[in-house]
C-alpha cells in the first residue's frame, strides 16, 4: 500500500483481548509517554507509525482495535485488507493467551497469509513502559514485508522515546525469566480460569 510520499506504507491489524496493553504499546510508539490508566477503545483508532531505517522510512498505518467484545463493531470489516498483525496478550492474565487461537483464526479467515508477530506484554518493568525490545515487532513485520532480512532501524534522537535506565542484574534475572518462560509448556487446562 503505497501513499503520496513515496514512503513505503502497510496497513498493520493490532489485535488482543481488552486490556493487554495494545492502545498504550501504540502510544508509547507516537508520543513516548506511557499512560497508566485503562480506557477501552471503541472500535477501532488509527495511527501512523513512521520508523527509520537503513532503507529510508516505513510506515505502519496501525489499526489499534477494540478487544472488548461489546465494543468489536465491525471487526472483520477492520481485518480487511490488513497486509500485517500483531496479536498482543497479558503475560501475567493465562486467559487472554488462551484466547490467542481465537485472534488468529480471525485474522487468517480475513487476511490469509500475512506477517503476524505474537507479542507478550506487561512483564515486569519490561513493557511499554521502557523501551526494551519495544520496535522488535514492528523490525521483524517490516524485514517481512519488505524483504529484507538485514533492514535495521535507525535512531532519529530528537523522535526517540526517553531512555529508561534500568539495574543490569535486573535486566540478566528479566532475560533468564524471559528464556525460561519461553521454554515452559502450558497446561491444558487452569485451575484459575
Amino acid at each position: 500500500m503505497a501513499t503520496g510520499d513515496d514512503i513505503p506504507t502497510f496497513k498493520l491489524v493490532l489485535v488482543g483481548d481488552g486490556g493487554t496493553g495494545k492502545t498504550t504499546f501504540v502510544k508509547r510508539h507516537l508520543t513516548g509517554e506511557f499512560e497508566k490508566k485503562y480506557v477501552a477503545t471503541l472500535g477501532v483508532e488509527v495511527h501512523p507509525l513512521i520508523f527509520h531505517t537503513n532503507r529510508g522510512q516505513i510506515r505502519f498505518n496501525v489499526w489499534d482495535t477494540a478487544g472488548q467484545e461489546k465494543f468489536g463493531g465491525l471487526r472483520d470489516g477492520y481485518y480487511i485488507q490488513g497486509q500485517c498483525a500483531i496479536i498482543m496478550f497479558d503475560v501475567t492474565a493465562r486467559v487472554t493467551y488462551k484466547n490467542v487461537p481465537n485472534w488468529h483464526r480471525d485474522l487468517v479467515r480475513v487476511c490469509e497469509n500475512i506477517p503476524i508477530v505474537l507479542c507478550g506484554n506487561k512483564y515486569y518493568d519490561i513493557s511499554a513502559k521502557s523501551n526494551y525490545n519495544f520496535e522488535k515487532p514492528f523490525l521483524w513485520l517490516a524485514r517481512k514485508l519488505l524483504g529484507d532480512p538485514n533492514l535495521e532501524f535507525v535512531a532519529m534522537p530528537a523522535l526517540a522515546p526517553p531512555e529508561v535506565q534500568m539495574d543490569p542484574t535486573m535486566v540478566a534475572q528479566y532475560e533468564q525469566e524471559i528464556a525460561a518462560a519461553a521454554n515452559a509448556e502450558l497446561p491444558d487446562d487452569d485451575e484459575d480460569l
